[in-house]
Parts: C-alpha cells; structure tokens; sequence
C-alpha cells in the first residue's frame, strides 16, 4: 500500500468510527482515548470528528512504556493509587451529553513477566473508581466506541517472520480488512453488514430460549438465560435516541446468562489476553451459575485473580454466538486482542451482564436486575469458546432442544 492509499484508508477508518461506531451529532463533546503509537489516527479521529460537527474534540494519551515501569519499579503498596483525573475525563464528557472514543492497542504480554498481584491490586481499585462510568456505558446512556491500531511490540507478536516494519504495515492491512475499510465504500457495507446482525438479533430475542447447550471438543456447557432477555448485535440506541455501534469491527449477537443457571464444563479454544498477560487453556467448570473449578496452561494465576475479584466475577454476564466464517475467523489470523479475536469465535464473559440486554433492565435496582438473572461485577472479560466443531441448541421452556449452531454455523 503506498503512502496516499494509507493516508486515505486511515481517513476512511477514522470517518468510519465517528460516523458509524460513535455516531458523534452536531454539537457533542468527543474525547479519544489513544496510545502515544497511535497518534496519527487519533489526529485522524479529531478531524473526523469536527468534519461530523463535534463542538470540541481532545485526546488523553497512554504509553505501554509508562505502564510497565510503574508495575516494575513502583513500591508494593503503591498500587492501590490511581490516575482519578483519567476516569473523570470519561465521566466529564459522558455527563455534558458527549462520545467517547478508544483506541485500544497495546502489547497483549506487556505485564506478563511482572508481579500479577501488582496487576489485580491495580485493576480492582481502578474498576471501582471507574463504575459509575462503566454503569453508565454499560446502559447505553452515551455513545462510544471501541477500535484499535497497530503497536510494534503486538505487531511483531502477530507476523513473527517479518521486520518490524513490515510487521506493521501487514497489521494495518489485517485491521483494514477486518473492519472493511479496504472495500469501496465502507460506511455502505457496515450498514448493509449491521441489517444482517440487527435480523439474527431480533430472530433470537423473539425465541426466548430458556438455555443455550454448548457441545463440542471438551466443552459440554448449558448457559440458562436471564428472564426477559433482550440480544444484541452490531448497532444499538442510546436512551437519548443516538444510533452507535460500540466494537469495530463486530460480528456478534449477545445477551444475558441467567447468574444462577450455568453448569458445565467449557474449554477456551483461543489465548487471551487480559491485563497485558495472555491466558491460554482455560478450563472452567460451573455448577448453579458460580465457577467452582478453574485451571490454564498459561497465565492461571492472573486467571484465579480475575476470578477473585468480586462475587460477580465468579459467574457469567455474557453469552454471545459468532459464526466460524466470520471474516476474522476466515483470515486464520490470531490479532492476541479481544476486540478481535472475540469476533472470530462464539464467546461468553466473566462479570457484569449488559443492563440492556434485560428488559427494563437500565433503569432496574441491583436486587431487581439480579431477581431476572443479571449479574453485577467491576469486570466483564471475553474469552473464546467457538470452532468449527461447535453445535449450540437453544433449550425451550419445555426442555425441549432446537438447533441454532452446527459445526460453528448459524442453522437458525
């Protein structure tokens, strides 16, 4: 790719994430969350942004660099102490009626050779400053979006055999494919892409299905579902009436697991990486909703802290189907980021359910959205559980099973 049809996709890309997955209106406040490495699309950003009307648009910076020292060098009991200024940016713009917007790109094993207590103190006290925020993101009460962009060190974990350059040009090519910004006109193809997701979604919530049955490989999992469950997929509404799709890309439909029906054994079929430490071969077992085993070939003490860290972590909070043909999936690439990867593969999530995903959940207390099944945490981690050789039946009310997967494919 020569320099003008980069500078053009990159264009593309940024329209794409104001238009399409922020859906920023005349007159909002944008704020971009971006690492120093991504500074020209985050410059991008800012200029899509006012081409889309916004009345003031800022960026607030992260470097990997700066992470790692911290977690290597900064006294033990330090890790408790966190940036109050960085969540309430987020929380600024999302009260003043704004959009967020953020890049998330980083090296997937930054923190894999530090301490992973350091990492979990850290996180818990950071989860629990920054829930308002979350709960707020969490009930669609303003639009935001999720993207990424290369970094060296994650793109020379990607395309091992190339030069570091290299690496990184091929990154690019791999993310403008996966968010279909090399085709000719990418904002036509994401809505005629979201029409088809928006139909799975509604198709599914009309079901009602009292269960989802995984079986394939060594998972044998059944997610009960919370009452009066709502799917989602590709485009939502905020409650002020804004259209936004939060992930680019996405190839998902989702909703609630019922907390308290989840028993089964499932098996992760792709790494994960959580907190800049990849996770590989998660194995878990529930029994009435609550993880009573937990095991990993890699990285299972950041696994067991994860799991530790509230009572909702030890339960699930999304179920979400992915069919094996995505175009992630067909590109046979592993991106080791979860914004990718879970598009590759069906997946569920540890911690908070969506309040969106029940019906009347947004506005329910914590008693009433917990009573329908919801399940409330400071966290909410994808891991892949999809494959070519996964069947998934929807369980009706009589127990009685229909087919919505086989060998990894909407039958549906």
């Amino acid at each position: 790719m020569d320099n003008q049809s980069f500078e053009q996709s990159l264009r593309n890309y940024a329209d794409l994430t104001v238009q399409v997955g922020a859906g920023v209106q005349p007159g909002q406040r944008v704020l971009i969350e971006s690492p120093v490495d991504a500074a020209p699309l985050a410059r991008e950003l800012v200029r899509a942004a006012y081409r889309a009307g916004a009345s003031f648009a800022d960026v607030r910076w992260d470097d990997d660099q700066v992470v790692l020292a911290r977690f290597e060098a900064a006294p033990d009991d330090t890790f408790e102490t966190i940036s109050r200024w960085r969540v309430d940016a987020e929380m600024e713009v999302a009260e003043a009626g704004g959009s967020v917007i953020a890049i998330r790109a980083t090296n997937p094993n930054l923190l894999g050779s530090v301490d992973a207590g350091r990492v979990s103190t850290h996180q818990r006290a950071l989860a629990t400053y920054r829930r308002p925020y979350s709960r707020i993101q969490m009930s669609n009460r303003l639009n935001w979006n999720l993207i990424s962009a290369p970094v060296q060190d994650w793109a020379t974990l990607m395309f091992p055999d190339a030069t570091p350059e290299e690496a990184v040009q091929q990154q690019w090519a791999a993310i403008f494919a996966a968010t279909r910004v090399d085709q000719p006109d990418p904002v036509a193809a994401w809505k005629a892409h979201l029409a088809t997701l928006k139909a799975r979604r509604e198709l599914l919530t009309s079901k009602q299905y009292h269960a989802l049955h995984f079986r394939g490989g060594e998972t044998d999992l059944t997610v009960g579902l919370a009452d009066d469950h709502i799917w989602g997929g590709g485009s939502a509404d905020t409650t002020s009436g804004i259209t936004f799709t939060a992930n680019i890309p996405t190839e998902e439909v989702w909703t609630a697991p019922h907390r308290e029906r989840v028993d089964g054994t499932v098996v992760s079929t792709k790494p994960l990486s959580y907190n800049g430490t990849l996770i590989d071969g998660i194995r878990i077992r529930f029994e009435g909703g609550r993880i009573v085993e937990a095991s990993a070939r890699q990285g299972e003490a950041t696994l067991r802290q994860l799991i530790d860290t509230d009572e909702g972590s030890h339960r699930l909070g999304e179920v979400a189907l992915v069919p094996h043909s995505s175009p992630i999936s067909r590109s046979g690439l592993f991106f080791y980021n979860t914004l990718y990867d879970e598009n590759a593969a069906s997946h569920i999530a540890i911690g908070a359910a969506y309040r969106f995903n029940v019906q009347g959940g947004i506005d329910m207390s914590e008693e009433e959205f917990a009573a329908k099944g919801g399940n409330s945490s400071l966290t909410h981690v994808d891991w892949m559980i999809g494959s070519a050789d996964m069947d998934v039946d929807g369980v009706l009310k009589d127990g009685s099973h229909e087919p919505v997967m086989r060998a990894g494919e909407f039958v549906i």
